[in-house]
């Protein structure tokens, strides 16, 4: 692998085309989100490898609860297995995991697994891994508006941005998206004012560690001028 120099701070990934991978290749959804999980790993191993010190991943939102209850339900097991099963993992690699969203309508099984595992990476050092789980954009900065008006403090960007789910993160430098989608689908909308974007037609499943590297040499030409000259 060539250098990558610089390497953006915060990435976010959109993981999208699990479903449509399965299909394609006449299986059930389900096992789309399967192997979607293994590239997870993949993706984590390949951002700590060049630095990342935060990976933000857009896992289940707020409007996936219209899928069929069927699937609903199996991904939120996948969730409490794929936690439970990467904590190791995680902790050799020295990544601490962290969770935004509203957790109160996820079943207590996962709660107890996220609590677990935010526990047990809490020491890590290399890599923040975020896991946006029944996350909505609209939501988060509705309810941020809700807190910061209650507090009674001066509303500006400094403060409002202490009442969003990711306070104890910087703002994205790099925000991916797969399958071909070129939407932001209510995730951090407030956050990526100035993130650099990029699409690709490739279904999670088959992102590799070597795209993934394409794309952070491609961020590394563009220039950010956040308004400027």
């Amino acid at each position: 692998m060539d250098e990558i120099s610089p390497v953006p701070k915060h990435v976010v990934i959109i993981m999208d085309g699990n479903g449509r991978w399965a299909i394609e290749r006449g299986l059930k959804r389900t096992e789309g989100h399967k192997e979607g999980v293994k590239v997870v790993k993949k993706i984590v191993e390949a951002s700590v490898e060049v630095g990342i010190k935060y990976l933000t991943l857009f896992a289940f939102s707020t409007e996936n609860w219209k899928r069929s209850p069927e699937e609903v339900s199996f991904l939120l097991n996948l969730f409490v297995d794929a936690i439970q099963n990467y904590i190791p993992e995680l902790k050799e690699n020295s990544v601490k995991l962290n969770f935004i969203g509203d957790f109160s309508p996820l079943p207590m099984p996962l709660r107890k697994a996220m609590d677990y595992a935010l526990k047990e990476t809490e020491k890590g050092t290399k890599l923040l891994l975020t896991v946006a789980i029944n996350y909505g954009g609209r939501h988060e900065i509705i309810e941020a508006c809700k807190q910061i008006c209650s507090s009674g403090e001066d509303i500006n960007e400094i403060n409002f941005s202490k009442y969003l789910y990711t306070w104890n993160l910087p703002d994205p430098d790099l925000l991916i998206r797969t399958s071909g989608e070129m939407r932001l689908s209510n995730f951090l909308l407030f956050q990526i004012a100035y993130t650099e974007l990029y699409f690709t037609k490739t279904l999670w499943p088959d992102f590799t560690k070597e795209e993934f590297f394409n794309i952070l040499k491609d961020y590394n030409k563009r220039e950010r001028r956040f308004g400027g000259v």
